[in-house]
């Protein structure tokens, strides 16, 4: 019981309690480490790695361990205090409790829409992404709309109307019309059935395979435009910022997209602040990216989501919706509707992740994550809000980004499990109907799934040397970099010297060397020209060609860092016989 503002049987006040801010020392004397000692301890890390050398500063460390994204913003290995000296923290989530778990429904086939979305409500979803679909008499019996918001998406807003007329609706419900459509009728009509009725969809340039800043600045002045139109047709700011819901990406890269979505708010906010308007949340759907996502390998996606729904969560999505792992192949059966959703579940009821306000808030590595994302987002916007070539400038920006980005996963800097890393050459895709709903997509893997599909017409012969286990490693990296490319390959085995090697050989035009470094040096080259005798025309080796005793007696080479995707290609018109065999670095003819 409280006396007075006091603690009953407890000290007059309070404060004297605490203590002073920076005094309480919560470690041990042993366990008190400063930067220096951090950066001691990773450089020692790196040197060893070979990335460091004995005479280099250990400071060195961050800029070594330092990565920089597709726009350029660097992302400290280690948030300090010092990061937030003149960074502003705004931006925080605004929902509290549970996120709205938003399932996808594809609306083409109403019969089995209706059942699919059923079976998700039944299932734990909490509102539905109608994408598509005319006859919504059969898709939404059964649904009870004022308990489960149904947002649209290609759906024609006085039809849906019409079909609820009489009928109460849950006050998420959204009328799906592009931010660029908006009208002060349709505005109106939204504002008397207490609905919202607009959608800002920066997933659509996502989707082309724009960068963070890309979509944040990209949905920025699709927002001041929507802002623009309505209020010049009479509706206030206010009114007009609580119709619309903006959509955005989540990726696997759970930092950025945990960033991303504060910075959105963040920026939001100003926009609103500028247009004369009262604080108004926005309002954010996020959704699982679809570029990330593979054909091949396909449950590995269900490791992409689970880690950008997490992202979602964390980030202050109001309502999140994961893609099904089997929606790249086609239309997603049930199997994968159920994984989806209960991924939310899992990260709500089990993990807590929404129990907490703002998990990330305070993290100086996100706070200035986001504090940069921010910035430079509100530079693009700059730049595209009622521009004359605001088009062209997005465009050009977008297609770098993707260069940049198609770059490093060539080279597997940035690698994708089960395609271009650890992929499974003899799998099996599991078979769905077809769709529209990937039409637009720019996957991030298409390189290599383009390879996989038109596999090379013949294998490649791997010349292992020495024991299992000086080859295996080399053999390994081989065997993956080829399956990669949807090219095969039949294995020597052990084997002691040339003659063992060649023995092994049944005739393949092309051969790659697999061996350690002294095995190379003692009798590689020597394995390479007994083998161009047999009748290779082509001769790979896995690593470098300095590790031989003549470097001048492989073709090629393949080793970390190669270029996967040229590399790749050479060799298949290689094995196609629409190439002729040459030295690393010059042309097929």
């Amino acid at each position: 019981m409280s006396v007075e503002g006091g603690v009953a049987g407890g000290l007059d006040e309070p404060a004297q309690l605490e203590p002073e801010p920076g005094s309480l020392d919560l470690a041990s004397p042993e366990d008190d480490w400063t930067l220096a000692d951090w950066e001691k301890g990773a450089a020692a890390v790196l040197r060893k790695a070979r990335r460091l050398g004995d005479d280099d500063a250990d400071d060195l460390v961050w800029a070594k361990l330092t990565r920089t994204t597709l726009d350029g913003i660097g992302v400290t290995p280690l948030g300090t205090r010092a990061l937030l000296d003149e960074v502003q923290t705004a931006g925080r989530p605004a929902r509290q409790g549970d996120w709205d778990v938003r399932a996808q429904v594809d609306g083409a086939d109403p019969k089995l829409a209706n059942e699919e979305l059923l079976a998700d409500l039944e299932g734990g979803v909490t509102s539905l992404w109608l994408r598509g679909g005319a006859e919504l008499g059969t898709l939404l019996e059964g649904v009870q709309l004022d308990l489960a918001p149904v947002v649209l998406d290609g759906v024609e807003p006085t039809a849906f109307l019409a079909y609820a007329e009489g009928r109460q609706l849950h006050p998420g419900t959204n009328l799906g019309v592009p931010a660029a459509e908006a009208t002060a009728e349709l505005a109106g009509t939204a504002l008397d059935r207490g609905v919202l009725g607009f959608v800002v969809d920066a997933t659509s340039v996502h989707d082309r395979g724009a960068s963070d800043v890309q979509e944040l600045g990209w949905s920025l002045a699709a927002g001041a435009a929507y802002l623009r139109a309505l209020t010049d047709a009479g509706i206030t700011v206010a009114d007009a910022a609580r119709l619309v819901e903006f959509r955005y990406a989540a990726t696997d890269e759970q930092f950025l997209t945990i960033a991303k979505l504060r910075a959105a708010r963040r920026l939001w906010a100003r926009v609103l602040e500028l247009s004369g308007s009262a604080d108004v949340p926005q309002r954010q759907h996020v959704v699982t990216s679809r570029p990330m996502m593979t054909r091949y390998d396909p449950y590995v996606n269900m490791l992409r989501t689970t880690v950008a729904a997490f992202a979602a969560g964390v980030g202050g999505a109001d309502a999140v919706t994961v893609l099904p792992f089997d929606s790249p192949l086609g239309r997603p059966e049930q199997f994968g509707r159920r994984i989806a959703r209960n991924t939310s579940h899992l990260l709500i009821d089990e993990a807590h992740v929404a129990h907490v306000a703002d998990p990330a808030g305070g993290a100086y590595a996100v706070e200035k994550l986001t504090d940069d994302l921010a910035l430079a987002a509100w530079d693009l916007f700059g730049r595209l809000d009622d521009g004359p070539d605001s088009d062209r400038v997005l465009d050009e920006a977008i297609a770098e980004t993707v260069a940049k980005r198609e770059a490093e996963i060539a080279r597997r800097k940035r690698p994708i499990t089960g395609l271009s890393e650890f992929p499974n050459a003899a799998e099996v895709l599991p078979e769905r109907a077809a769709y529209d709903g990937w039409a637009g997509v720019r996957a991030y893997g298409a390189a290599f799934e383009a390879l996989r599909d038109d596999p090379a017409p013949a294998p490649v012969f791997l010349a292992t040397l020495g024991t299992i286990a000086t080859h295996t490693a080399r053999a390994t990296f081989a065997t993956n970099l080829f399956a990669a490319g949807g090219i095969a390959v039949e294995v020597a085995g052990p084997t002691a010297d040339p003659g063992e090697v060649v023995a092994a050989y049944s005739g393949q035009r092309v051969v790659c060397l697999a061996g350690a470094d002294p095995t190379y040096a003692e009798w590689g080259a020597e394995a390479a020209t007994a083998l161009r005798e047999a009748g290779a025309q082509h001769v790979i080796i896995a690593g470098k060609p300095t590790a031989l005793a003549d470097a001048a007696s492989v073709d090629d080479a393949c080793a970390l860092g190669v270029d996967a995707l040229d590399f790749l290609t050479r060799t298949r018109l290689v094995l196609s016989s629409r190439g002729t065999s040459v030295i690393e670095g010059e042309k097929l003819s």
